[in-house]
């Protein structure tokens, strides 16, 4: 169980892996249970690779990493789903069921992840349709949306078990800019609400617009704004 006065996320000397290769060493950092953070670097330079271990979708080899109360060093693949159900996970190329309506893709996650009473289903369902402004959507095919519609099915989807951390990677990056800007506002309002976030982006005018606290990932290292001056006045 994790308390309130717990990082959600507490990593330390840890290494992160892209295959074979180690791409960032030595990476120490935490995330408090309110905290909006955002996660930049070039392409390549380890933020996927970082937000997987952090779900176990890669191994963690070297170093120490605790989120939602679970220990992801030798974390074993039966609690693997566990730790899913602490968290919400926003793609930025979505991964819904295209041959599945709204509601169907929904009802998947929620029977894989353990809910079994049809009635509270259904109403957890319309909830988090509704939180995201799609409560009319249920019945649509992904086809039938346009990209940020889909992204907001995405973030229901993240959603559905009431995760104390969202970690979204690049989750505006295939959108218009003014359907970007309604994407974030969203993140803010959830956030607001006492979740926290760590969004892997590319876009400097967001990181320009609002404050938040930033980390990088630079030559093999994970810079923090709270301890270093990060530079936002080149492309990433």
């Amino acid at each position: 169980m994790v308390f309130s006065s717990d990082p959600v996320v507490k990593v330390e000397k840890a290494c992160i892996f892209q295959g074979m290769n180690a791409i960032l060493q030595d990476v120490s950092f935490s995330i408090e249970k309110d905290e909006f953070i955002f996660l930049i670097g070039r392409t390549g330079s380890g933020k996927s690779s970082l937000l997987k271990t952090l779900y176990a979708d890669l191994t963690l080899h070297m170093g120490e990493a605790e989120i939602a109360g679970f220990n992801l060093k030798g974390i074993k693949s039966k609690d693997i789903p566990y730790l899913r159900r602490k968290l919400g996970i926003v793609f930025q190329d979505f991964q819904l069921f295209n041959d599945r309506s709204v509601a169907e893709n929904l009802y998947f996650v929620m029977k894989a992840t353990g809910w079994k009473d049809k009635t509270k289903m259904k109403t957890k369902m319309a909830e988090v349709l509704m939180r995201v402004g799609l409560g009319s959507a249920a019945t649509k095919m992904p086809h039938q949306l346009s990209g940020g519609e889909q992204q907001r099915v995405v973030i229901a989807r993240a959603l559905l078990n009431d995760p104390i951390i969202l970690l979204a990677d690049e989750p505006t990056g295939n959108l218009d800019p003014d359907v970007a800007d309604g994407i974030f506002k969203l993140f803010q309002d959830i956030n607001k609400q006492g979740t926290a976030i760590l969004m892997a982006t590319h876009n400097y005018d967001l990181l320009r617009k609002y404050p938040y606290r930033v980390l990088k990932c630079e030559k093999g290292v994970l810079l923090d704004s709270k301890t270093a001056d990060i530079s936002l006045n080149t492309s990433i």
